[in-house]
C-alpha cells in the first residue's frame, strides 16, 4: 500500500517541484522546477532520493502536514522551525515522522522558500516529463490546498541520514550577473548603473519573475525589439527602467532588451518582497 501525505494547511503557496521541464522551450513551454534547485537536490539527498525527484516548495513556511504512514523527511532552504507531533524536529536532516504525526513548518526566518522531501518521493502525474507545478502555463499538479493528498512514491523507508546537516539559505544581498545579450541596447555605463544602484524586490513577484523597484536602467535604442529566446535568471528591462529577473516559470521569448543575466538563478528563488539587493558584476 502506497503511503500519502495529506496537507492540513499549505501555507502561503505550496507546490510540487521537481529538476524542471526542459526541452520544450520551441512550444513555449517554460522548465519550471525548484525556484532554489540546490535546496531541493539537499533535502532529496537527506531522505536517499535522486536528487531532482519532485518534493513540495513551500513560500513563506507555515506548512502543515500528515503522513499516512511512518515516513522519512527532511526540510532545507530558507530558515524555519520544524515539528514532528509538537516536539522540535532538525532542519537540515532527515527525520521520522510517525503514521499519523503532523509535521508543522513555521514561517519563514530569512529567505522565501522551503523544500520539504520525503523519502521514495512525491507521486504525481508527470506532463512533458515533468512533475512541476508551472504556474505560467498550468501545466503539472495544481498548487495543493487544505486537505488535498499526495501520494508518496515506491522506494522503502531508510533511516534518516547521519550525513552532515544542510544549513539553511543565508539571506542573499547581492546577485552576481554577467553582461547581458543586449548590452549594446544602453548606455556605456548602464551595468554600472545596475551594479551601483540598490532595489526592493516588489509585492507583485512571483515564479515567473521578480520584479525590483530601484535605479531606474532605461534602453536607449527606442526601436522595437523583436521576441527572442529568454533564459532563467535573465534581468529583463521594460520601458520603465525596473529590472524584471526571470524565475523558473518565465516565459520562453521576450520583447525587452536583457541587460545582465543572474549567475546563480536559486538566489533569486529565495527572494521575498521588501528583501533590498544590489547586483555586482563578474
Amino acid at each position: 500500500m502506497t503511503g500519502a501525505l495529506t496537507i492540513v494547511s499549505p501555507g502561503p503557496l505550496t507546490t510540487v517541484q521537481d529538476a524542471g521541464r526542459h526541452g520544450w522551450a520551441h512550444l513555449g513551454v517554460p522548465p519550471s522546477g525548484a525556484a532554489d534547485a540546490g535546496s531541493l537536490h539537499a533535502a532529496n539527498r537527506l531522505v536517499g532520493n535522486a536528487p531532482g525527484s519532485a518534493a513540495l516548495e513551500c513560500l513563506g513556511g507555515s506548512l502543515e502536514l500528515v503522513a499516512s504512514e511512518r515516513s522519512v523527511l527532511a526540510v532545507t532552504g530558507a530558515a524555519a522551525a520544524v515539528h514532528v507531533g509538537g516536539v522540535a524536529a532538525p532542519f537540515g536532516r532527515g527525520f521520522v515522522a510517525g503514521a499519523g504525526q503532523r509535521v508543522s513548518i513555521g514561517p519563514v526566518r530569512s529567505g522565501a522558500r522551503v523544500y520539504v522531501a520525503v523519502a521514495g518521493g512525491v507521486d504525481v502525474p508527470h506532463v512533458l516529463g515533468s512533475a512541476a507545478t508551472d504556474t505560467l502555463s498550468g501545466l503539472g499538479p495544481a498548487p495543493l490546498s487544505a486537505g488535498g493528498e499526495i501520494r508518496i512514491g515506491h522506494g522503502g523507508v531508510p533511516a534518516p541520514t547521519a550525513s552532515r546537516p544542510v544549513a539553511p539559505r543565508a539571506p542573499v544581498t547581492t546577485l552576481a550577473v554577467v553582461p547581458g545579450p543586449r548590452v549594446d541596447w544602453f548606455a556605456s555605463d548602464a551595468l554600472d548603473v545596475l551594479t551601483t544602484g540598490t532595489y526592493e524586490v516588489s509585492t507583485d513577484s512571483n515564479r515567473v519573475g521578480v520584479r525590483l523597484h530601484g535605479t531606474a536602467v532605461r534602453p536607449v535604442v527606442e526601436s522595437q525589439l523583436p521576441s527572442e529566446g529568454m533564459v532563467r535568471g535573465a534581468v529583463q528591462i521594460p520601458p520603465s527602467g525596473q529590472p524584471i529577473v526571470f524565475g523558473p516559470d518565465h516565459p520562453t521569448t521576450g520583447g525587452y532588451p536583457v541587460l545582465a543575466v543572474v549567475l546563480d538563478p536559486d538566489d533569486v528563488g529565495q527572494l521575498l518582497p521588501g528583501a533590498r539587493i544590489g547586483f555586482v558584476l563578474v
